[in-house]
């Protein structure tokens, strides 16, 4: 499936390509992948990510470790303005114990290189524009709207040339797994996996830049227990109150 990539916004630096939703984790302290876990309102965890990503009109893909996560057909029936894509992970060329697949690098580096594809099958001629342009990263232990995650990390000032990478962080920790990465950076990343490589703060640290965490997203993100996961589905449930009351 091809799409053309799109923006509505006109600076380079604020181009968004596309989405990647990261559910392939194992989730072994949840019990059960972070993907299909069903929100109180009947609508599974990763359906709820790849809705609200379809709001920002680009590519939505979603890195599921090849599992397989059916989504919603309500969802794929309303892609006109954008495509719904599973993708594999990147896999080195020669694979053995070290280099072994696995992990958010490799599924990042796919959804950097698909994007990179789908802009060549579109014959854009501004190739310069793509590689300037981002790739929002969502992982599966967040209810931050996709929407809401883009436009928050697009309050970041004008980034320095070595600065490639923006996600967001709080007084003790970053979240490299929310957060936006330039397309150009995917020979880079392509290169420090073929290495051998899979930590992702060492990848990151030398060409991030860090946005504040918003407080009332706290309480959202970094689940890994069903008791955690309940507590923030309550918490979305009571910002969704209080933002309703305020319209």
């Amino acid at each position: 499936m091809t799409a053309m990539i799109t923006t509505e916004h006109s600076n380079a630096q604020d181009n968004l390509a596309g989405v990647v939703i990261l559910a392939g984790g194992a989730s072994r302290r949840m019990g059960t992948a972070k993907a299909t876990l069903m929100l109180p309102t009947d609508e599974p965890l990763l359906n709820y990510h790849v809705r609200h990503a379809l709001t920002l009109r680009v590519p939505v893909l979603i890195a599921d470790n090849e599992r397989g996560f059916e989504i919603d057909s309500i969802l794929t029936e309303n892609e006109s303005q954008s495509s719904i894509i599973h993708i594999a992970d990147y896999k080195v060329a020669k694979s053995d114990e070290k280099n072994k697949t696995g992990g958010a690098l490799v599924a990042i580096a796919s959804a950097l290189q698909t994007l990179i594809t789908l802009n060549n099958l579109a014959a854009l001629e501004n190739k310069s524009l793509l590689q300037s342009s981002w790739l929002l990263v969502i992982s599966c232990d967040s209810l931050i709207p996709a929407m809401d995650l883009w436009q928050n990390l697009q309050s970041s000032p004008a980034q320095a040339e070595d600065k490639k990478i923006i996600c967001l962080a709080d007084d003790e920790h970053l979240y490299p797994l929310l957060g936006v990465y330039r397309v150009g950076i995917e020979p880079d990343l392509k290169a420090y996996i073929d290495s051998g490589e899979r930590r992702v703060m060492s990848f990151i640290n030398p060409v991030v830049q860090t946005v504040q965490f918003l407080k009332q997203w706290q309480p959202l993100t970094n689940f890994n227990t069903p008791a955690e996961f309940i507590q923030a589905c309550a918490a979305l449930s009571d910002l969704n109150t209080a933002l309703s009351r305020e319209i």
